[in-house]
């Protein structure tokens, strides 16, 4: 049985507008066909489970309805989009077209035109169809999601714009998609930095969640480290030595111009603070290191951490009201909760020698980390209140620098399991570990964006 949720489309309107979800410059238009999908009292899939089981869904060849060459092409990449985007969820599972039974490209993609048995005889629990329209650069693309158990439509939408738009489209209907399954947004649209040595240098580059789109950002020839982005994905944050100093820069990725925010000495892993142009970042100007708040022009706002000793690596809760962090305090690198007014901290880790690069889940419940242990370097999570950590990674290389995906979903990691340090993803549960993309060098400090569509 496919669970569904009360007003999804009310919410995923919300949604949209409060994250600024794939603004096309009015050149796309989204239509709702009839809202049969709203349904009461029924629960999301948790997608944090351990246990969870993958749901089949079944994704045919789209309908070219005028049957043009440059129509059928587009209709197929789409249908590649949106296979490739939803298995990428860890939580759907798209059928083999080999076992399909019924092709509503040709018999129809309504929901009066198809045959729900024929899908439901194969095992589909969710089906999608869609039908497209071109015309001299114009696309107008039809898509619905069906439960063939129920025999009901879920979500229909109507998304018109250019052919260039075709793969925010069908973002957008993954979107809707993952907010009637699971509550939330997802992946779709959202963006990852990350370093590289493939210019010889470390460098920050920015692809698309699926590793796809990969665009350089920094050019400065030298070691360029620990990309942090804005709430809103416009600002990039990280530390150059460009000028021979570990320098703080703010990138704009609108006007591609950056900003020197350093002080005298280290100015280091920088964290933005939730819904604020202001962040936190470890400096060395009094002497000893500490993690301050900065505003985004550099103006020190007050001392996060007094304590004798190095801390580093701050990480914001998803409400800014405290902060995870790094200290030898203890003698030895832990995770600390730092309360982000008064500056009071206490120690969060307790196993292990070596704990280090805290990242604060986007639902606030959880910390993962690097851990130390026996010399194996790999990656854990914790509750942020405490609590017995759990393993997710294990006897495949050095594993570190874990970035939570926008949903809480996913968790995106680098490696040394293939030998040079690469970017992998698995759920948060440690399941489906998977390589994101093969690029030349190395590729460490993955930072995923919680911002939707931001370039």
């Amino acid at each position: 049985m496919i669970l569904m949720t009360q007003n999804s489309g009310v919410k995923l309107m919300a949604a949209f507008n409060s994250c600024k979800f794939f603004l096309l410059c009015g050149v796309l238009l989204v239509m709702e066909f009839s809202p049969a999908f709203v349904m009461a009292q029924h629960a999301y899939i948790n997608i944090n489970s351990p246990l969870i089981r993958k749901i089949p869904v079944a994704i045919p060849f789209f309908k070219a309805f005028t049957g043009h060459e440059e129509e059928v092409a587009l209709g197929k990449n789409a249908v590649d989009i949106m296979s490739s985007a939803l298995d990428f969820t860890g939580y759907l599972a798209v059928m083999d077209r080999g076992a399909f039974i019924e092709n509503p490209s040709q018999k129809g993609i309504t929901g009066s035109e198809i045959n729900y048995k024929n899908w439901t005889i194969i095992g589909s629990e969710l089906l999608i169809t869609g039908g497209i329209v071109e015309q001299d650069g114009a696309v107008r693309l039809e898509l619905r999601l069906f439960d063939p158990f129920k025999e009901t439509l879920l979500i229909g939408k109507v998304y018109t714009g250019h052919k260039a738009d075709i793969k925010s489209m069908i973002y957008r209907f993954c979107a809707e998609i993952s907010l009637l399954l699971t509550g939330k947004l997802g992946v779709f649209g959202s963006r990852i930095a990350f370093v590289s040595t493939v210019s010889g240098n470390k460098e920050i580059f920015t692809c698309d969640f699926d590793g796809g789109n990969i665009s350089r950002i920094t050019n400065f020839n030298n070691i360029t480290m620990s990309p942090s982005w804005s709430s809103d994905g416009n600002f990039l944050a990280f530390t150059s030595y460009a000028k021979g100093n570990p320098d703080l820069y703010i990138r704009d990725l609108r006007a591609n111009k950056d900003v020197v925010v350093s002080k005298k000495g280290l100015n280091i892993t920088p964290a933005w603070l939730p819904g604020q142009f202001a962040l936190a970042a470890t400096l060395s100007f009094s002497g000893d290191q500490d993690i301050y708040l900065l505003t985004g022009s550099g103006e020190v706002k007050r001392q996060l951490t007094k304590e004798m000793g190095i801390d580093i690596s701050p990480a914001f809760s998803p409400d800014g009201t405290k902060f995870a962090f790094v200290s030898k305090r203890s003698g030895t690198p832990q995770i600390y909760i730092g309360d982000t007014g008064s500056g009071s901290a206490s120690r969060l880790t307790f196993k292990g020698s070596y704990n280090t690069s805290p990242a604060w889940s986007p639902d606030g419940d959880k910390i993962a980390y690097v851990g130390v242990v026996k010399n194996s370097i790999n990656i854990y999570v914790i509750g942020a209140n405490g609590g017995e950590p759990t393993q997710l990674t294990s006897g495949q290389g050095d594993n570190e620098d874990p970035s939570w995906s926008p949903d809480g979903n996913l968790i995106a990691f680098s490696s040394t399991r293939q030998g040079a340090s690469r970017i992998f993803v698995m759920t948060s549960t440690g399941s489906d570990q998977r390589l994101l993309f093969t690029f030349g060098g190395a590729q460490t400090d993955p930072t995923w964006s919680l911002a939707y569509g931001n370039k």
